[in-house]
């Protein structure tokens, strides 16, 4: 008689309304993802845990939210921002006041579950056009009332936290559509609100919605993707999974309009001007700390799937991987729209996620694909059906030349099956202490081996740690790394040291402080370190001309103050 298989009480309930739990869950309320039985084993076994350890959750945040804080702005000040946005557009109540100053941070995570909450804004409210916008930061200017941006709230930086309370302003609740695509231009004028999907889809069926010959697409899907926001993208300079074919936020950005406490204006639509210094690229990455985006001009491109090549390989080592992919980015053939490579440890523990059977696994030994030194490839490429298959019998030419074997487009579509829920576990794992957390660096070519040796021997210095690694991102000159780490840990204190001697290590080691997530106010304390005083004052003096009263976003964004 065999018994049954123990596996962890997995949540399967949405969280109760007004719970701090229904604030830190990320995604869909009704959505979840659970550990793999081979993932749940491999955690037992690196942190020494047993099933008892499994039996019984830690705190899960099932609280109602309190808060005990009265609002601190004065009646009048409610009453005239109220009359500016109407009465169904503004909430003071302690759960909204929460939320709406809640990222995904894990340690935003890690505090919730025990019913800590930072700081908050006074009021919450939701501007239904660019002329509430308007109206609500010149009063705010006027009486010196701070103003934080929220959109999606996907944010992993803290950054749409009101540091020192005032208004958080909602900009996704009514300011989320696309108004206009420019089809001789290739451009779709859109609000800053929009989500993702509802972006995508509509660029999708541009032919029936706006008429257009084609249909478009908008080459920027992040792994926040499905949650988060068009300006979120831009004003954090994020970076999607197809960037390498697509560019980053900031190459799509056509033009923009923005609020600012001295003004509004809006960045002139031109492929290209010789007129000084742009301000459309100041703006961009600019966090909220100048002013409000309230509408963007977008590149688009034409969306045609059916010419999608997709493709895998098993490097034998690291090195192997890293060559190919730096040959691949810098032979101008044409670029994959989707390119990733994990290193070792990323590798063997993603074949667990996937569930790979033994026999698979036999299979590669046989072959020399060793574990803890094979190194898993995938991605795609995108565009005319003539240029796809082009580069792809490019990327296998090179990749075999460096000793891969193909996985044909298998893993590619596994992995497409789940790239944007993988996020969802953390709040499975962290009803046992176990927390997953991500720090990203940009690096160019001549110092990746350096900063993915250095930071990971930080990361690994610390018993009992997995840190898996890859990199996501490509340009001839370099790539990023994305360095995840996954450790049995609880108290927010020892949570913090850790995650900031990473941080340290990233910039000991020479990477960017950040690729894509943006900087908000956890990075801001080595933006002035890392850029240096002469470009830092330039920010600075930039941040005074926009938002002389200091309201926009204070209190550490972009290490401004």
């Amino acid at each position: 008689m065999t018994s049954k298989t123990f596996r962890p009480d997995w949540t399967e309930k949405a969280p109760p309304t007004g719970t701090y739990r229904s604030i830190f869950k990320y995604g869909d309320p009704q959505h979840f993802k659970h550990p793999s039985d081979a993932w749940y084993k491999m955690i037992k076994e690196d942190f020494h845990l047993s099933d008892a350890d499994f039996r019984n959750k830690s705190k899960e945040g099932l609280e109602q939210v309190s808060l005990n804080r009265p609002v601190q702005l004065k009646s009048h000040q409610i009453e005239a921002i109220t009359s500016i946005i109407g009465p169904e557009n503004i909430a003071l109540d302690d759960y909204s006041r929460v939320k709406y100053a809640s990222g995904k941070t894990t340690e935003e995570m890690l505090e919730l579950r025990q019913g800590i909450v930072r700081e908050v804004a006074d009021v919450i409210v939701h501007p239904r056009d660019k002329d509430d916008v308007r109206k609500l930061v010149e009063y705010c200017h006027n009486e010196k009332i701070p103003v934080t941006v929220f959109s999606a709230g996907s944010s992993v930086n803290f950054g749409c936290r009101p540091a020192r309370g005032g208004v958080s302003l909602v900009i996704s609740t009514h300011m989320n559509k696309l108004l206009e695509i420019n089809e001789l231009n290739q451009t779709a004028r859109v609000q800053p609100g929009m989500f993702g999907p509802a972006y995508e889809e509509a660029l999708n069926k541009a032919p029936e919605l706006f008429k257009t010959k084609h249909p478009y697409t908008c080459g920027h899907f992040p792994q926040s993707f499905e949650y988060s926001t068009v300006g979120g993208w831009i004003v954090t300079l994020g970076s999607g999974q197809a960037s390498t074919y697509y560019g980053d936020a900031y190459d799509i950005v056509f033009s923009q309009e923005y609020v600012t406490p001295v003004g509004t204006f809006k960045t002139l639509d031109y492929p290209a001007t010789a007129t000084g210094p742009k301000v459309n690229d100041i703006m961009k990455g600019s966090e909220g700390a100048f002013g409000i985006l309230v509408e963007v001009t977008m590149k688009i491109f034409r969306y045609m799937p059916q010419n999608r090549q997709r493709f895998s390989f098993m490097y034998p080592t690291w090195d192997a991987a890293v060559n190919a992919s730096r040959e691949i980015m810098q032979s101008e053939f044409g670029k994959p729209a989707i390119f990733r490579i994990s290193d070792p440890e990323e590798t063997d523990r993603g074949l667990k996620l996937y569930g790979m059977p033994d026999i698979v696994d036999k299979f590669l030994n046989l072959r020399g694909f060793k574990p803890m030194q094979r190194c898993l490839s995938l991605g795609n490429v995108e565009g005319d059906r003539d240029y796809t298959k082009l580069v792809a019998r490019k990327i296998k030419a090179i990749a075999r030349k460096h000793g891969a074997m193909s996985l044909t487009g298998y893993a590619v579509r596994k992995w497409e099956h789940t790239r944007y829920t993988e996020p969802y576990m953390r709040e499975d794992l962290g009803d046992y202490d176990i927390l997953i957390d991500t720090l990203e660096a940009s690096v160019t070519w001549d110092n990746l081996h350096r900063l993915h040796q250095g930071v990971r021997a930080y990361v690994k210095s610390r018993p009992d740690t997995m840190c898996m690694t890859h990199a996501s991102h490509f340009y001839p000159q370099g790539t990023n790394l994305y360095f995840i780490f996954i450790a049995h840990m609880k108290d927010p204190d020892e949570f913090r040291k850790f995650q900031r001697g990473i941080i340290d290590n990233i910039q000991q080691f020479g990477g960017s402080l950040s690729h894509h997530h943006g900087v908000g106010r956890m990075i801001g304390p080595w933006m002035k370190t890392h850029l240096g005083k002469e470009q830092m004052d330039v920010l600075r003096t930039l941040k005074k001309h926009f938002d002389p009263n200091n309201i926009m976003n204070p209190g550490g964004q972009l290490g401004l103050d």
